[in-house]
Formats: structure tokens, sequence, C-alpha cells
């Protein structure tokens, strides 16, 4: 039965640039691949899956699972010696889901034959399937961290390596890889984001008349598929011999030393870490040369290639926003231009600019100073107090950042994969075979079940006579991420400049934690009278970082309002996911002054948080408190909250991995600080 007909990629409206970086890659796959970064419903997925049909067709040789060219075979391929016909089909679209395993990912051992034959085989994966074709990723921020990692070596690569199960094995995957995410859902870490050759931001037009025809297009397309594919067959096949002239002429283009150094001074005017994104970029201009039917690199060609191969890479911190603002690249291709000419040698005893008092190597002009709070990027300024007087404060800017300590949940949990606390996992390292429960089969453990007793059952031959009660599975252990709630206490006690300003920049720091460790995070402002969610659970942790930043501060401490909306919160977010279990992060100097229902009176109050705090504790969530208060006289009613909520309470410099070597665990009972 023949597939059903995709949506053309010629049919599709707009998204130029999404369109030019898969055409560039199918042109040159060394590149290496794509990242797609878009809202919902931007049509990011018709347009990835409509390049597979523009590809060119494939020679493979017959009953090779690898797929290897005839003309010039794997001379590793598992399924060598080759010998016989070749076939041709279509270049591959492979689709690799979110919940898939290291095992469908990379290929394992296959389990029929060890079990059936006694022998040592491999059973290919994905990875196998897409070579010479395209693999595709949908929703890959929420992919786990070491499946990225390995289809992106791979990548890089152009072949995969397996060692698991007594299996060695090594074979061809060369492909190109496309990768759709929402950053809305959370962000990759930088490091992958780098992995990436080109990324493109796409969007929903806000021009009528181009969404009135995508939607004209689409409604055409639903109601006759084949007839809307035929319409647009001969632009997608002018389209598919470019892409086969562009790759035929690709080796030959010519990069002329004045655009190499043009590259290279982009890459350096956006000051990106290491050489990749320079030898990307010379390979993209490399592409669109060819693409256009060029010779040779022009200033065009690198241009194009740097809207898509460095915005990703200039980011300097999981909170910066993405992108390139145009005069930001239109000064740096300025500035570039200067350098694509050759240059003389300068002398260094030589100064154009006149000495001291001129140019960056004398006093000259002095350059602007920061002005943030802590006397560097990343805070805002202070603003003046708003016409709340005393009661209300405007925005703080944030304090110092640092590398935050690990703060876990105890236990062995069962939730998404993560960085933060242990848990039970389908990919982490096995830790021991069970006969209950566990992921996948214990290959060895299996064995060692039946072997005994082969000859009672009268195994004869090749093989093993299995039972069910022989099979073994692997209980795995690996780390799981978290739903971690900060409680910030954003009360006139706590309002001080320099207070507010350092928990500020703790509460930053603990964020960039939470999104390299892949958890969930909500945040709970409470002030004045009430307590407010200023953030549902996200895995977009900038949003977080943004709304953090906006906070006011000021008027009295509602410290049980806060736990008990804390308390509701975590409640409605474990309905949604169970196994995600949650961490709270309390920061107060714990001076209540407001209690439940709004009962004034600081004994009132501060009994009402403590009655506050013991029912969350109940609900078994861990929490940490972070102890805020400061000056000569200390109160310590911070302490007595965190006696109420189970947990550790640590002043706000403890919070810094430099600090104390160790780890924090929010341990019932325990002070939490391990040597």
């Amino acid at each position: 039965m023949s597939a059903a007909p995709r949506f053309p990629f010629s049919a599709v409206v707009g998204h130029d640039d999404l369109r030019l970086a898969l055409l560039l890659n199918a042109v040159h796959p060394r590149i290496g691949g794509v990242l797609v970064r878009g809202e919902k419903g931007t049509a990011k997925s018709t347009v990835v899956r409509a390049l597979a049909s523009l590809l060119p067709s494939l020679d493979v040789v017959d009953d090779c699972r690898f797929g290897c060219d005839p003309v010039a075979p794997d001379p590793q391929c598992p399924d060598a010696p080759h010998g016989g016909t070749a076939t041709r089909r279509p270049a591959q679209l492979v689709e690799l889901p979110v919940g898939a395993t290291e095992d469908r990912l990379i290929g394992s051992l296959d389990l029929e034959r060890a079990l059936t034959e006694g022998v040592r085989a491999f059973q290919p994966g994905l990875l196998a399937g897409a070579h010479r074709g395209v693999l595709y990723v949908d929703e890959v921020n929420l992919l786990h961290d070491h499946l990225v990692d390995l289809l992106l070596d791979a990548a890089a690569m152009g072949r995969a390596h397996v060692e698991r199960d007594g299996v060695s094995v090594s074979h061809a995957s060369s492909f190109l890889l496309v990768g759709t995410m929402n950053p809305e859902e959370g962000e990759l870490r930088p490091q992958l984001l780098d992995r990436f050759g080109l990324t493109v931001q796409v969007a929903a037009s806000r021009e009528v008349g181009t969404r009135t025809e995508v939607v004209r297009r689409r409604l055409a397309f639903e109601a006759d598929p084949a007839g809307f594919a035929a319409q647009w067959a001969d632009t997608d096949a002018e389209l598919a011999e470019h892409i086969r002239a562009a790759r035929s002429r690709v080796e030959n283009v010519v990069l002329p030393d004045s655009e190499l150094r043009r590259i290279s001074a982009l890459c350096a005017a956006f000051d990106v870490d290491g050489m990749r994104a320079d030898l990307v970029l010379a390979r993209t201009a490399i592409a669109h040369a060819a693409w256009r039917g060029a010779d040779a690199v022009t200033e065009e060609d690198v241009e194009a290639g740097a809207r898509l191969a460095l915005p990703h890479r200039r980011r300097r911190d999981p909170f910066d926003e993405p992108g390139m603002a145009e005069d930001q690249l239109q000064q740096a291709l300025s500035d570039a231009a200067e350098q694509s000419e050759d240059q003389p040698p300068e002398d260094p005893d030589d100064d154009p600019d006149g000495g001291p008092d001129g140019g960056p190597g004398g006093g000259g002009e002095p350059q602007d100073e920061p002005t943030g709070p802590t006397g560097g990027g990343g805070g805002e300024e202070q603003e003046q107090q708003t016409g709340g007087g005393d009661s209300e404060r405007a925005p703080v800017g944030a304090g110092q950042s640092f590398r935050a300590r690990l703060l876990e949940v105890p236990g062995l949990g069962e939730g998404a994969p993560g960085r933060r606390s242990r848990a039970r996992s389908r990919s982490g390292r096995t830790t021991r075979a069970t006969t209950v429960d566990g992921h996948g089969l214990h290959v060895t453990a299996t064995l060692a079940a039946a072997a005994p007793h082969q000859a009672a059952r009268g195994r004869s031959g090749p093989g093993l006579v299995l039972r069910s009660d022989d099979v073994r599975r692997s209980l795995r252990e690996g780390r799981e991420g978290n739903l971690v709630l900060f409680a910030v206490d954003a009360s006139g006690s706590m309002a001080a400049r320099d207070r507010m300003t350092a928990v500020s920049g703790a509460v930053m720091s603990l964020l960039r934690d939470a999104y390299q460790r892949r958890d969930k995070v909500g945040v709970i402002t409470f002030r004045g009278d009430e307590a407010e969610v200023a953030l549902p659970p996200t895995s977009s942790v900038d949003i977080a970082a943004a709304r953090l930043r906006r906070m006011r501060t000021g008027g009295r401490t509602p410290l049980a309002d806060g736990l008990l909306r804390t308390k509701h919160l975590i409640q409605t977010e474990s309905t949604r996911d169970p196994q995600r279990r949650p961490l709270v992060v309390l920061l107060t100097d714990g001076k209540a002054t407001v209690g439940v229902r709004g009962a004034t009176g600081s004994k009132q109050a501060v009994d009402d948080a403590l009655r506050a705090a013991r029912a969350l504790a109940n609900t078994g969530t861990a929490s940490v408190v972070v102890d805020c208060e400061n000056g000569p006289v200390k109160l310590g009613l911070a302490n007595q909250v965190a006696t109420a909520l189970g947990g550790p309470s640590l002043r706000l410099e403890e919070l810094s991995a430099e600090h104390v070597a160790g780890v924090v665990r929010a341990v019932s009972g325990d002070s939490g600080l391990a040597a």
C-alpha cells in the first residue's frame, strides 16, 4: 500500500530561513543539521517531513540492513562482505520519538537469536535506518540528554559505535539531523545547542494575507492530498534537481582566503566559544554558493550563513535571549570587511592612535562603568521607590550569581529524566537484576538462571531452553528532574536593598542550576496580605527568571499563606505529573506578621506559619529553608520554620558550591550538610 502524500515542500508559505537551512543541509550534510525553534502550530514538522521527498534516491546493497552504497560500501559494516545486486530506493525519513530508549536509537543485542541460537548478533537501531537519509527528532528539548549526546556524536562523526551487552559494533551513520522544539517547554543546554549546525526561529506570520494563504492551502491539501500534491509536483521536482546539481558542484566551490578571514572575523566579533562556529559557517557559505550555482564563496554567502550559524552560539547564559539583532550583524559584517583583506603584520612599537592618550592601548575616553548592583552585567539598575512609599518598592536588580550546590530530594524516585535526584530509570546504569520489576531484559542474569537446568530440560544442540521464571530484568538507577518551587518572601522586612539584591542573586543562581538539571520550576511570592503564584510550574526556566526580575517588594509578611499556597500548588501539580517529586526552596527571614485569614499579631502569625509548615511537611514534600535574616540580633525564626518543615536550614552564603564541599540533601530530621 502506497504511503499517503506529504504536504509539498514548495507549497509551504513563508518560513524562508527554515527552508533555506534545510536545503543547504541537503546540499552539504557535513554542516551538522538544523534546530528549529518555534511556538506550537507553526508547521515545523510539516516542513521537515516535506524535505525527505526532495532528496535524491539512493542505490543500496541488497540485504544490507545499514543502507551501504554499492559503489563505496562501509568496510566495517556488520553485514559485510557485500555482494550481489543493488536496489534503488527513496531517501529515508526516520523519526525518533521522545520516549525512545538507548537500545532503540543505537541498536542492541538481537535477543531472539541470542536465546534461540546461542549467538551474539546485532540488531540495528534508528541510527542505522537513518543512514544517508534524514533523522527527525520532534520536541528534541524533551529528549533525554544522553540520547541527544549519542545522536549528535553520530551526526558529527558519521558513524555509530555500540559497546554493550557483549556486542562491539561500528557502522556508518551519516544523516541530515533535524530537531524541532517549542522553547516554552524548556531549553536545550548550550553545549547541545552548539552541536547543531544551524538554527532557525519560526513564528506565525502576523500578516493577514499570509495567514489566509496558509489556511487556504492546508484546507485544499486535506480535501484532496493526492490532487494537491500533483499541483506542486513539477515545482518540487525542480527543487530536487537543484539539490542534485548543487551536491555535484559543492566539492569544487572555492573558499577564497579573503572570505575565510571574513568568517573568522565574524565569529570573533560574536565571541563564540571554540572553533565549531567557524567550520560550520565556512561549510554553510560553501553550500550557499553551490546552491546559487557559483564557483566561489562571496560576502553574500557568508552573510547568509551567519544568519543561520551564529545566533544560537552567541548565547552566554541560559537566561540570555536567543537570536541576533540585525544591527549587530550588519556592524559585525562591516567590521569583518576590514579584516577580509590581507593585513600587513603590525609593528608592536607603532601606535597609530598617538600614544597613551588615545585608542584601546591608552587612557582615551573612559569606558562606561556598569551601574548594576554587583558592578557587572546581568543585573538591572535599581529603581527609585514607587508611590507606595515604604510599603512597596520597585523591582530589585539581581545580585552576584554563583555555582549553586546540589539540593536533592531524598529517596529513590521514578520521575522524568534529569540531573538532580536519584531515580529508577530506563537509561541509567544497571545496579542489579530482579524478577519483580525493572526496565529491559538482563541478558547475563537470564542466561545464568537458565544454564543450570539445561540438562534437566533435555536440551540438545544450540540455543537455550528457557522458561518464564528464568527471565531477569535490569534494575537501573539514574537521575530525575524534579519540580522545584521557589517560595520567596518579598515583604518589607526583606526589602532592604542589599539583602533583597543578594536574595535575588541566589534565586537566579538556583534557577540556573534547575535549568542545567532539567527541572520544572514554579515561583510563589508572598508580601502584603497574601501570597501569589508568580509563575505556575513550567520547564521554561528563563520565563521564571524574567518574572523574578520584575518582582516587587514591601509590606507585611504573610508567611503562613505563602506555605499554604505552596502546598496547594504541589497538590494540583501532582495530579498532572504524579511521578515528578517536588522540592520547596523557601527564602525568608521567618519574621511572619500576618497569619491565616489576615490575622495580625506576631505570635499568632508565627504560630500559623509553623502550623502551615507542618501541614506542608505532612504531604511528604522535601524542603530547604534559606535563612535570609541578618543583623547583629537574630531571632532564629527561619530555623523554627525549617524544623517544622523537616528540612535543613541554610544561610545564603551556604548555597554556593564553593563555600563547603559536599551535597545538600533535603532529608527529614537531618541538617542536610554532608562533609
